[in-house]
C-alpha cells in the first residue's frame, strides 16, 4: 500500500504586534523632526518649494499676503478633526506634538546651523530624502506632521493606497500651483525633491510591513 502523504506543516503564526513604549515614541518624534527640519532648511536655502500643508500655506501666503503662521494653523484644523475621528486620540496628540516640535526646530535651526554653500540639485535630493525618512519614522510610530499627512495615512489604512504615491500626487499638484512664484529651474528641482521624498516613503512604508503600533 502506498505510504500516507506527509501532512504539510502548519504556517507560522504571524508575529504579535508590539506597542511602542513612551521613550521610543519620544526619540522617534525628536529624530524625525530633526531630519525634516534639516530637509526643509536645505529647501529654503536653495529657494525650493515644498509640498504638503506647508506648501499650501506658502501658496496662500503668496496669493493673499496673510501671515504664514496663521494660515498654517488654520489649514491644519480640519485635518486634526479627521485625525481625532479616524486615527484616534493617541495619533492626534502625537501629531500635535510633532507639529509643535517642528515649528520650534524650524525657528531655532538658523541659530544652530548656517549653510555656507549648497548646490540646488543636492538640496533637492538630499532634502527630499531627509524629509521622506523623517516621515517614515513618524508614520511607523503612528504620528504625522498634520495636514495632508493625516489624509494620506487615512487613505492607506482605509483603502490600502500606498502613502508615498498618494503624497507624491498631492505634492505634485501643489508644486505645479507654485508656478507663478518659482522660475522653471527651481520648480523642476522642487519636483525632484518631491519625488525623492515620496520615493523614500513609498519604498520604506508599506501596509503590514512594520508590525508595531
Amino acid at each position: 500500500m502506498p505510504a500516507a502523504p506527509t501532512p504539510s506543516p502548519a504556517p507560522p503564526a504571524p508575529p504579535a504586534l508590539q506597542r511602542h513604549r513612551l521613550y521610543e515614541d519620544v526619540q522617534a518624534l525628536l529624530t524625525s523632526v530633526l531630519l525634516v527640519a534639516l530637509g526643509l532648511s536645505l529647501f529654503q536655502h536653495a529657494g525650493l518649494m515644498t509640498g504638503g500643508i506647508v506648501g499650501l500655506a506658502f501658496l496662500a501666503h503668496y496669493a493673499t499676503g496673510w501671515p504664514f503662521g496663521a494660515l498654517f494653523f488654520a489649514l491644519n484644523l480640519p485635518f486634526y478633526a479627521l485625525a481625532w475621528r479616524r486615527m484616534g486620540p493617541r495619533f492626534t496628540l502625537k501629531t500635535v506634538a510633532a507639529v509643535s516640535l517642528l515649528s520650534l526646530a524650524s525657528a531655532q535651526l538658523p541659530q544652530w546651523l548656517a549653510w555656507a554653500r549648497v548646490a540646488p540639485g543636492f538640496a533637492a535630493v538630499a532634502g527630499g530624502l531627509l524629509v521622506g525618512v523623517g516621515f517614515v519614522i513618524l508614520f511607523r510610530h503612528r504620528a504625522s506632521l498634520g495636514g495632508l499627512n493625516v489624509l494620506v495615512l487615512w487613505c492607506q489604512d482605509r483603502f490600502g493606497w500606498r502613502a508615498g504615491w498618494v503624497q507624491l500626487g498631492l505634492d505634485a499638484t501643489i508644486l505645479l500651483g507654485a508656478w507663478p512664484w518659482l522660475d522653471g529651474p527651481r520648480l523642476a528641482l522642487s519636483i525632484v525633491a518631491a519625488v525623492a521624498m515620496n520615493l523614500a516613503l513609498a519604498v520604506n512604508h508599506r501596509p503590514g510591513r512594520y508590525l508595531a503600533f
